[in-house]
């Protein structure tokens, strides 16, 4: 593979225990949840605690492995295989890890992290509204404090792992705080009473994990559920920005798998089908998508890692957020080119269920809309540029003085009143 040479000798190793885990997966358990006879897939959860494949970058001492990024997107890839719905899962753990290993409480780490990270628990995050998608601050569901206990009422729609999660990660607004910035809490919810799913979704594609919406009903969370304790109501804005990290690095590394999956079983079909005599490798038309899609893959996989370095480094939140943001979009943008592509090569047979493109397909078209969509991720991109661009010391040649008629100053008007 083209970035064996960038990989440390534990990420290669690491990658090795992840694809015998993917080989592990039964393709009964693939087949019934895309058929939606399971709800949520906890032997997939467990054998990936046993193994000590979650939770990759938090420390040791809560059952992590203490790697960088640039490992779990190593990790990412391989899971991606198995789909989005296995993906997504195994990703919640890094997504919902993260927001307590960076804010919970040492007792909230103990109780929840420890037993995430060995599988015994399933976790799912509580985020969309009906009339809150992109717009995050426009969320209704409300935080009412009495002593210490909160009761939210609300409701959180698209919740993968609405049937089988123990443990959501919910966003709330608390009552009394008229700033919805400042309101904006995050709340560790254990699933019991005043906890319903009302709705499962039938989905296109990424079906099996349980996918559905939850409502809130005088809901009982404890003070030390908030997260971060008593000091983090209030913080929810902060978490919510930190998550926005792996949520969107996830997505990317993902992105690289599914459509790897996909590519190579087209790559073989082209390799084995002849038409005119010859293998369809062979004809140009179909040497040109196989081509464009090893590209697409490799440049993924360099962006992808570009970013993960950086989500590691010590620089400004806006550059993480910029360099993140790029990630998700160009990955899953081009992942959504090579499964079509996988596709078209194979015609028509592609498109029925004798190979699992369709599958691939079916899959890859939610990963351009979740974690915040890719016309999102355009507005995030460029705010994050020119904030930085517009202050910054220009280092690097100015070339537009460079320009034969750059000191015609009556040629360079930029509005009306000049």
């Amino acid at each position: 593979m083209s970035i064996d040479q960038i990989l440390t000798k534990e990420e290669l190793t690491l990658r090795e225990k992840v694809q015998d885990f993917v080989k592990w997966v039964p393709r009964q358990l693939l087949l019934d949840m895309d058929s939606d006879k399971v709800k949520y897939p906890k032997e997939f959860i467990r054998e990936a605690g046993k193994r000590n494949l979650l939770g990759l970058r938090f420390d040791k001492k809560w059952g992590g492995a203490g790697m960088p990024w640039t490992s779990e997107m190593v990790a990412l890839e391989e899971v991606g295989i198995l789909g989005t719905s296995l993906g997504c899962l195994y990703s919640l753990f890094s997504i919902v890890g993260e927001a307590i290993h960076v804010f919970g409480t040492e007792e909230q780490k103990e109780r929840f992290l420890i037993p995430m990270l060995k599988g015994e628990i399933g976790v799912a995050e509580g985020l969309t509204e009906p009339r809150g998608g992109s717009d995050f601050f426009a969320a209704t569901t409300k935080a009412v404090r009495k002593g210490d206990m909160f009761y939210l009422s609300g409701q959180k729609r698209f919740v993968v792992g609405a049937e089988g999660a123990d443990l959501i990660l919910v966003y709330a607004k608390v009552e009394g705080i008229d700033d919805a910035k400042k309101a904006m809490t995050a709340f560790l919810v254990e699933r019991g009473p005043g906890v319903e799913v009302e709705h499962v979704y039938g989905l296109m594609g990424t079906r099996g994990g349980g996918t559905g919406r939850l409502v809130f009903k005088d809901a009982a969370v404890p003070l030390k559920n908030v997260l971060g304790g008593e000091a983090g109501i209030g913080n929810g804005t902060r978490v919510f920005h930190q998550m926005m990290v792996p949520e969107r690095l996830t997505s990317a590394g993902g992105a690289v798998g599914m459509a790897r999956g996909a590519f190579e079983v087209a790559a073989r079909y082209a390799d084995k089908r002849k038409a005119f005599g010859r293998k369809i490798r062979s004809f140009e038309a179909v040497s040109a998508k196989v081509s464009d899609s090893l590209t697409l893959l490799d440049a993924s996989r360099a962006i992808n890692y570009m970013a993960a370095k950086t989500a590691d480094a010590p620089v400004s939140a806006g550059q993480i957020r910029q360099v993140v943001s790029e990630a998700k979009k160009f990955s899953t943008e081009s992942a959504w080119k090579v499964v079509n592509h996988a596709m078209q090569i194979m015609g028509g047979i592609g498109y029925t269920n004798v190979y699992p493109v369709e599958k691939m397909l079916r899959d890859i078209r939610l990963i351009t809309i979740w974690t915040g969509t890719n016309e999102i991720m355009d507005l995030v991109i460029q705010h994050e540029f020119y904030k930085a661009f517009l202050t910054q010391k220009q280092k690097s040649r100015d070339i537009e003085p460079d320009a034969e008629g750059a000191e015609l100053p009556d040629e360079k008007i930029y509005n009306d009143d000049e």
